[in-house]
């Protein structure tokens, strides 16, 4: 008997296609981000990323409850502050936006994992994702992994469970776990930007985030995207800095390295299905070009065949009832 059709022997049936599926994507996959802007009295809608909003301190508590409902158990934190300054000092304030959103959300829902991004970005007022020397015209290694030890130090002393580092600065896996490890918040997860990109597929963030650089750009720090062999090698630097989870960020155009970091470490990958690609899919469904809810599942189901445990969407509310 041909292969082929034993091959279509199996295809035969909507209930047979579900019995030999190999991949499934569950809710358990999904990491839904979250914008919270200090000085916001009431949500404002992002443009490029239609459904997604900015949201005000107040609403953080009532929309985690909604999520939890959805299905949803992880969210990624992101803040946009009141003040910005050189050393990006609100970013590990007590009181800062992430931490007051860390603590609302452990309230509203004491089961969801929470994950915060540690970065400088959105809170100096370079843009730029460290300290900024302008001397030599390029943000300072060794001085900005202080900072993002004591950023992710301020997430944990908050009751953070997943803190995200996403600077691509050097050694600051490290840093970040003698920081934590030192301050007695051994338990706390290190989820490493491992591999992320210098992509133009983050640009609608950049406007949700207000974390556009004033000047210059981070190809001084962000991976470029045509270096397969050099992206590997960031991510090898990060395990054995001590990376609890890797990253690679984008998700699908990227999904080579997903792959790659599936086959040689036995981490769990995660896959970061940014922005761009979001409002891509959004822009081709409202010129009707598209069916929006099938191509989504398409996008997120295909970087979960290539080896993400986790995957970081803003798809994740939209999908979720397709997939309960």
């Amino acid at each position: 008997m041909v292969p082929e059709r034993r091959l279509r022997r199996l295809r035969k049936s909507a209930g047979m296609r579900r019995l030999v599926q190999e991949s499934r994507l569950t809710l358990d996959d999904l990491v839904y981000p979250i914008f919270v802007g200090e000085t916001l009295e009431k949500p404002q809608h992002i443009e490029a990323m239609p459904g997604i909003q900015r949201i005000p301190p107040n609403m953080v508590h009532d929309q985690i409850k909604d999520i939890r409902d959805e299905g949803i158990s992880s969210v990624m934190l992101f803040g946009i502050p009141k003040v910005k300054d050189h050393a990006g000092s609100s970013a590990y304030d007590k009181d800062g936006v992430v931490q007051n959103a860390i603590r609302d959300t452990r309230q509203a829902s004491p089961d969801m994992v929470i994950m915060a991004d540690v970065c400088m970005c959105q809170y100096t007022d370079t843009g730029q994702c460290g300290i900024y020397d302008s001397h030599t015209k390029s943000v300072d290694n060794d001085s900005t992994i202080k900072y993002l030890s004591r950023i992710a130090n301020s997430y944990a002393e908050a009751g953070v469970d997943v803190v995200s580092p996403s600077a691509m600065m050097d050694k600051q896996v490290a840093t970040i776990r003698s920081g934590l490890d030192s301050e007695g918040h051994t338990d706390v997860i290190i989820m490493s930007h491992a591999a992320k990109h210098n992509s133009s597929l983050y640009a609608p963030f950049r406007d949700a985030a207000d974390c556009a650089p004033n000047y210059g750009d981070r190809s001084g720090y962000q991976i470029p995207y045509t270096n397969f062999r050099e992206s590997m090698m960031e991510v090898e630097t990060d395990v054995a800095e001590g990376a609890d989870i890797i990253m690679i960020k984008p998700a699908l155009t990227y999904l080579d390295l997903v792959a790659e970091s599936r086959r040689r470490f036995d981490l769990p990958v995660a896959a970061y299905n940014v922005s761009g690609e979001y409002a891509l899919v959004h822009a081709a469904h409202t010129q009707g070009l598209i069916n929006k809810e099938a191509v989504t599942l398409e996008i997120l189901s295909s970087i979960k065949r290539a080896g993400a445990d986790i995957i970081i969407t803003y798809f994740a509310r939209e999908i979720a009832r397709h997939i309960r």
